[in-house]
């Protein structure tokens, strides 16, 4: 006999409430994900950019023989008062001007200048440079190390809001893949919104994660908490190829631009470096020359950077910065011969860092060429579009007087403990997101249920909240 007893429908994590938490993900993370996929979408284009700015000061008519590094270097400190050398970058041509890095704690100036004339071209401070600036806007909105916290924040809920997106995306009883793998672009109005949101979501769900997850290294917490975990893993200090947060990248900055103290051990032999008042330790700036003289035959990938003795580095050093990391170079340079003394290559820095160098590689749209970047690009339109849309559903969907999600159509959920599990996991490894969601389960459980206005508000009375 056919059992008819009704079954109960598991009321939590039902379909409703998880659908509840991409609604109110999206809700926060929309705002910030415009602002980044905007600012990533042009940082990817840094070496084109870049190249156009620096337009002007190359290819320059030049009569005469260049004048020497020192003679260069010389000239851009009487440009900038009280400044030390921070990098000389050695030329891309013969033709183009020469750029030379000085500063003072954490100020920092770029000085092009004529190679045979040393006459001034430019002086440009650096943190005023448009791609450094879309650089900060990117990583931290321009407010520094809180900033920096609050991107984090708004990651780790873009990754919850792309994993239930999927959940919630998973095709059920369906024989065909429209509305899933294709838009139905003949349909018109909230369909064909709720088609172009789905399945722009699915076709950029794996690169906006890897995107999100690669980006977590740079930020002033978790980042911080990496390189405490780097630290311990390692036998000996390493220093990390990359800076957590606006405070770590000012910190180095002034490490670079500050001598190495009197009393160090090589306060005697790096760099012909002489006490200055009993406490720092003066660079003969004139050594420059023979770390050209062995660098500049090496054609390291661009820009190549020779950098004096610091409380960064205690001996002269050359390193090409490259965006496509795996071709770092770094040298130690000895002072009196200019000689390689020391050379690491990408492949010899340890596995967790190779790791997190090939993930910014590819973050920035530097590690394969114009593909990265076409595929970076459309991740940042595709997460534009996934906004406007979830935007425009919302607003279509709204209830008068109600901010919250509308009510679904289903109740159950089928495998939604793994998700919960998948979100338990990420709470854990991402310590902002757990906090937050702790915090919001709580103020959901033991506050907004006892304030009935707020509920309505929030659309929770209108879904199944467990």
């Amino acid at each position: 006999m056919k059992n008819t007893k009704p079954v109960a429908n598991r009321q939590w994590p039902a379909y409703n409430t998880i659908w509840r938490w991409h609604f109110y993900a999206g809700l926060f993370c929309i705002p910030f994900i415009l602002v980044l996929s905007v600012s990533g979408a042009i940082y990817l284009f840094k070496p084109q950019v870049e190249a156009a700015l620096s337009a002007p000061y190359t290819h320059l008519a030049l009569t005469g023989k260049p004048q020497t590094a020192a003679a260069q270097v010389q000239a851009a400190l009487a440009a900038v008062p009280g400044s030390r050398l921070n990098a000389y970058e050695l030329p891309e041509s013969a033709d183009s001007a020469v750029q030379v890095l000085v500063g003072h704690d954490r100020d920092l100036t770029r000085v092009y200048l004529h190679p045979v004339t040393l006459q001034i071209l430019k002086q440009e401070h650096e943190d005023a440079r448009l791609m450094q600036i879309v650089h900060q806007l990117h990583g931290n909105l321009l407010i520094g190390d809180r900033g920096s916290n609050i991107v984090e924040l708004a990651a780790s809920w873009a990754i919850v809001m792309m994993i239930t997106g999927l959940f919630l995306w998973w095709p059920r009883n369906t024989n065909s893949l429209a509305g899933i793998a294709y838009p139905r672009l003949g349909r018109n109005g909230r369909l064909f919104w709720r088609d172009l949101h789905a399945v722009t979501g699915f076709w950029i769900s794996l690169f906006t994660l890897f995107l999100l997850l690669s980006g977590l290294p740079w930020a002033k917490s978790w980042g911080g908490l990496l390189k405490d975990v780097r630290s311990f893993s390692e036998a000996k200090l390493v220093q990390q190829d990359w800076t957590t947060g606006r405070s770590s990248d000012l910190a180095e900055r002034s490490q670079r631009n500050t001598s190495v103290p009197d009393n160090s051990e090589h306060a005697n032999h790096a760099g012909h470096m002489h006490g200055v008042g009993g406490h720092f330790a003066r660079v003969d700036y004139s050594a420059i020359d023979r770390m050209v003289t062995t660098v500049q035959p090496l054609h390291l990938a661009v820009p190549v950077l020779i950098a004096p003795p610091s409380r960064r580095s205690p001996e002269w050093t050359a390193r090409s910065d490259a965006q496509n990391r795996p071709l770092r170079v770094n040298l130690v340079l000895d002072a009196d011969t200019g000689a390689i003394k020391s050379r690491k290559n990408f492949a010899d820095r340890p596995l967790l860092d190779r790791i997190i160098g090939y993930g910014i590689a590819i973050h920035e749209g530097q590690l394969f060429g114009w593909v990265n970047q076409a595929l970076g690009l459309l991740t940042a339109l595709g997460l534009f579009l996934l906004s406007v849309s979830s935007i425009v559903l919302w607003w279509r969907r709204r209830d008068s007087g109600v901010l919250g999600a509308p009510p679904a159509a289903r109740a159950g959920a089928a495998h939604a403990y793994a998700l919960l599990g998948i979100i338990v996991l990420l709470g854990v490894l991402l310590p902002f997101l757990g906090i937050t969601l702790i915090a919001v389960l709580l103020l959901d459980q033991w506050v907004l249920r006892y304030i009935p206005a707020a509920r309505h508000f929030l659309g929770l009375n209108q879904v199944t909240v467990g």
